[in-house]
């Protein structure tokens, strides 16, 4: 039993930390090489939505004597203010060098990809875009291109069983985006959430888990392998996400395909790495795949983890009635009418409990 914030954050958490690199997201190794960053500003316009924002366009380049990897992440920092600004970073679906992300001509407010940029700008957030496929595809099953090779020793071509998987890797990409933003003075890296919907909610949590400089993690609808608990075995499980998508986890996760009981851990303890960071957790109501039962009992069971180091986690067993937002702690949570998709009400919410954790 864990009795003290000390035995949590130097002894138990580091324990499951170990046990969720080595069974179900996978370590990422250290290269024989070393790897050099460069960051680079290859495109600036100060004139974004008519001179509300301004838009960096930043590729970053990762090399040593096994090749080279590239990543290009998009920046979007509201004019006019003083000082540097937190900011809502994002893995994306949407590429990077496609236009999704151009003003919406009819909806001035917009991306063309239907984000709401204009609300993060007017409530003072940078806005950060992470292409999820810059440094791993979709779904990778030789990982003999991106980022990975980099990382093999003599002789490796494909990661080994406890090794990372595509999540992983995602959130490796986040990491080092969050790298550069803590050399642009327009961001200020210490007030930055991480968010992601569905593989890049599970991608955000693990992002956050691994790198607590993040100050906030946002998970909306992530489902099996992200907030909802293996144990339930509802809607999206262990088995069907290894069968469509063998290798978004580490080897080592085939292990446990009908035998969720056997895992050490589940995504209650997740969540928990995040403690004393604020977390907040979305579901939609008709997202089966995505099991909200599970990803809300998943909130509540990290929460004595909150309570332990001081913070307000949440306090019934019984989720909130839909439309129905909990904000007013360090866990928040919304189920909403919907399936499976980002709604305005969801940026809403989000940007809502980012006020209360991220404003100064």
């Amino acid at each position: 039993t864990v009795t003290s914030a000390d035995q949590w954050l130097n002894e138990r958490r580091p324990e499951i930390m170990s046990l969720f690199s080595q069974l179900v997201y996978g370590t990422v190794p250290s290269p024989e090489s070393p790897i050099t960053t460069q960051h680079e500003v290859i495109k600036l316009d100060r004139d974004f939505m008519d001179g509300r924002a301004t838009r960096k366009d930043v590729r970053l380049r990762f090399q040593n004597d096994r090749g080279t990897a590239e990543m290009l992440v998009l920046v979007f920092v509201p004019n006019g203010m003083q000082g540097p600004v937190p900011a809502l970073m994002k893995h994306s679906f949407n590429n990077t060098q496609s236009n999704d992300f151009e003003a919406h001509g009819k909806r001035p407010n917009q991306l063309r990809n239907g984000w709401p940029i204009g609300e993060l700008l007017e409530r003072g957030y940078a806005f950060v875009a992470v292409y999820q496929q810059d440094l791993v595809r979709h779904n990778d099953v030789s990982f003999d291109r991106g980022i990975h090779p980099l990382f093999y020793r003599q002789g490796q071509s494909f990661p080994k069983a406890t090794e990372w998987g595509v999540l992983a890797a995602v959130a490796w990409g986040g990491r080092r985006a969050l790298d550069y933003l803590g050399t642009d003075g327009d961001v200020d890296e210490t007030r930055v959430a991480v968010m992601g919907h569905s593989k890049l909610g599970k991608a955000a949590l693990w992002t956050a888990a691994k790198d607590e400089r993040f100050a906030l993690a946002i998970s909306a609808q992530s489902g099996c392998a992200g907030a909802a608990l293996w144990r339930r075995r509802s809607g999206e499980t262990l088995k069907k996400m290894v069968t469509r998508f063998p290798y978004w986890l580490c080897r080592n996760a085939w292990k446990f395909v009908e035998q969720e009981d056997d895992l050490p851990v589940d995504q209650h303890m997740l969540l928990a790495l995040m403690a004393p960071r604020p977390v907040y957790v979305a579901s939609g109501i008709q997202d089966t795949w995505a099991d909200p039962r599970g990803e809300y009992l998943s909130a509540y069971h990290a929460s004595p983890v909150y309570r332990l180091l001081g913070k307000k986690g949440l306090d019934s067993e019984t989720p909130p009635p839909v439309g129905q937002a909990i904000l007013d702690g360090d866990v928040g949570y919304h189920v909403r009418e919907g399936g499976h998709s980002v709604e305005r009400y969801d940026w809403q919410r989000f940007l809502d409990f980012a006020d209360r954790h991220l404003k100064r």
